[in-house]
């Protein structure tokens, strides 16, 4: 949502300014610019990209106008899903916890976490991290260095839509060069007509540059650096689960490792102690269960 205000304020100010200086918006109304620039900008995005990074965009897209999906309320419910899951390993065994990993869509505990659960990739980060830790003889940083090969995977692919945008992005005031170009080809075929007419052409042109340059550092531009911010965000995420899975590998209680999981979070968004001891089980029976 704060994207779409922003683009409303990007738009809003130039259309103010523009009107204080008696500027006619009808000149600025060219479709035909409009098409031979965005059109163009979108065509070197599929030439460039494969239709699953052109999806990817699209839902990177999708995402920046949703808003924010790693509040502090999100992972509250992830330290209680996570206190949850290791309490019933500490009481029931790693077998048990086992038969969660191996089936999170038919897990008790997981199903009851549907937000957590929407996201593959973390389900099958966190899954597949714990099943390696219960089928043992594996050494906690043998387990730390698979989940850092597993998150330098997967943050170059997420990387990959904001590059494919920011290109795109870079383009623009280039093709908003050549709509001018042509429109400047037409007003030298219309010379020895009308002034007005000419002059209208002239201005048509020009619009071609303007649009190119608004488009580039107006909108793609900080849309590619919105999709930035929210790949570093889905990060820090997955950092949160890759320490709250170490935590259970090295054998802490559930209330230590979900606390050395919550002081990663970033600041802004991390919950306070109190905060997730009453999301776990309430006020101090935490506390009291970790003693």
């Amino acid at each position: 949502m704060i994207s779409i205000i922003g683009i409303v304020v990007v738009f809003g100010a130039i259309a103010a300014g523009y009107a204080m200086e008696h500027g006619k918006f009808l000149v600025l109304m060219q479709p035909a610019e409009l098409l031979i620039i965005l059109g163009a900008a979108i065509g070197t995005l599929v030439v460039a990209n494969p239709l699953p990074l052109l999806i990817r965009i699209g839902q990177g897209l999708a995402g920046i106008f949703a808003g924010g999906a790693y509040t502090k309320a999100f992972y509250l419910t992830n330290l209680k899903m996570l206190f949850e899951l290791y309490n019933h390993a500490r009481k029931a065994g790693t077998a048990k916890i086992e038969e969660e990993v191996d089936n999170p869509e038919k897990s008790p505990i997981f199903s009851k976490y549907p937000d957590f659960m929407k996201s593959h990739h973390a389900v099958a980060f966190l899954c597949d991290t714990l099943r390696m830790a219960c089928s043992g003889g594996v050494d906690p940083v043998d387990i730390d260095n698979m989940m850092e090969a597993d998150l330098e995977v997967h943050h170059r692919e997420a990387g990959e839509p904001v590059s494919a945008l920011a290109t795109m992005a870079d383009a623009l005031p280039g093709l908003g060069i050549v709509a001018a170009v042509l429109g400047v080809v037409i007003t030298m075929g219309s010379l020895g007509g009308p002034k007005e007419e000419i002059g209208h052409k002239v201005a048509s042109a020009l619009v071609g540059t303007f649009l190119g340059i608004l488009l580039c550092y107006g909108v793609f531009g900080p849309l590619a650096a919105a999709m930035g911010k929210q790949i570093e965000a889905e990060a820090n995420y997955y950092s949160f689960l890759r320490i709250a899975a170490l935590a259970f590998v090295k054998g802490m209680s559930p209330i230590l490792a979900v606390e050395l999981a919550r002081r990663s979070i970033p600041s802004e968004v991390r919950p306070s102690f109190k905060e997730m001891e009453t999301a776990c089980r309430g006020g101090g029976q935490v506390a009291s269960k970790a003693a």
